[in-house]
């Protein structure tokens, strides 16, 4: 552990030892009991990559990415490996990252078969001078940097294929749509480092039978995640529009930045999207003191943190789960 100074005076100014935390999600929807183990035990084994990472010494922007990969290659979760089909029958992959010290971010949209869009995003935000990149700009960028592409069969379960023959109109109201067996789980990673930096990251493949071109809450800053040093960071899973409607993320971290825990903040941004757009999903989320929460207002939501060589975990409301892990 590493030691933090905090702002204030020299007389005010206190010394604290800041221990790292990893949290992450597989999203908040209504996951039915076929797939609640599966969705359970990814979410662990991702927390557990984040953990080793910031073990190693790794950054916290290093521990997110890595988490969010190891969920883009499960195909229990619908990002990268796992993801949904479009009107049309594509993959359309949207992911960020952002980096609490700086602010750097980078985020991707509307890309296709790339297998982890949350690395690409970050090539966005490293390797360019811009933020955000869509659809065959993205696809383009990538392959100048050596990204290899994958097909799309790689990309999609046999279980999506059929739910989209299934299911080929959109559903527009939140209702039937979160309440429902869909596949909607975007994926997303906080984390906090020993230096006391932040990160956090989030990626998906969208609603099963959206529109061509959609992009939801997921890439957008302040929406879909967000991660600054002076408050903390947060990723957030749900239904998108609602999401974007109430700028999730930013709204999350301004209750904290009054004061509030991230846990209160968490409930009050969501309560807050439910009441006002009748939107639901859910969020995590890590303060610069090590506080931490995973929140939902979904059926169920598969979400795992470590903290201190615990890892919690939960699927049901107000569960959580404690395992001592070696050290």
């Amino acid at each position: 552990m590493a030691e933090t100074r905090f702002l204030g005076s020299p007389s005010e100014e206190k010394l604290k030892k800041v221990s790292a935390v990893i949290v992450v999600h597989g999203g908040a929807w209504a996951i039915p009991d076929h797939l609640a183990k599966a969705s359970v035990d990814g979410v662990k084994l991702a927390a557990c990559e984040g953990r080793s990472v910031l073990q190693r010494g790794g950054s916290a922007l290093d521990a997110v990415e890595s988490a969010v990969r190891k969920l883009e290659d499960n195909v229990v979760f619908n990002a990268g490996h796992g993801a949904a089909l479009n009107t049309e029958g594509k993959v359309e992959l949207d992911a960020i990252i952002m980096d609490g010290k700086t602010l750097a971010c980078g985020a991707v949209s509307s890309v296709k078969n790339i297998a982890n869009p949350v690395s690409l995003a970050r090539a966005v935000m490293e390797k360019t001078d811009h933020i955000m990149l869509t659809d065959h700009g993205a696809n383009l960028f990538a392959e100048s940097i050596g990204i290899p592409t994958v097909s799309t069969d790689t990309l999609v379960t046999e279980y999506e294929r059929r739910e989209w023959e299934k299911q080929k109109t959109y559903v527009n109201g939140v209702v039937e749509d979160f309440n429902s067996q869909w596949q909607h789980d975007t994926v997303g990673a906080v984390a906090l480092d020993s230096a006391g930096n932040v990160a956090c990251a989030t990626s998906t493949g969208g609603i099963r039978n959206k529109m061509v071109g959609r992009v939801g809450d997921s890439p957008i800053i302040g929406c879909g995640g967000y991660a600054d040093n002076l408050s903390g960071a947060v990723s957030c899973t749900g239904h998108g529009e609602s999401i974007l409607k109430v700028t999730l993320a930013s709204r999350i971290l301004s209750l904290v930045e009054q004061g509030k825990s991230v846990v209160e903040s968490s409930k009050l941004a969501l309560n807050y999207m439910g009441d006002r757009v009748r939107g639901a999903g859910g969020a995590i989320a890590v303060s610069p003191s090590g506080q931490w929460a995973a929140t939902f207002t979904t059926e169920r939501m598969a979400w795992a943190a470590v903290d201190q060589d615990v890892l919690f975990y939960g699927l049901e409301p107000n569960e959580e789960i404690k395992q001592q892990l070696i050290q």
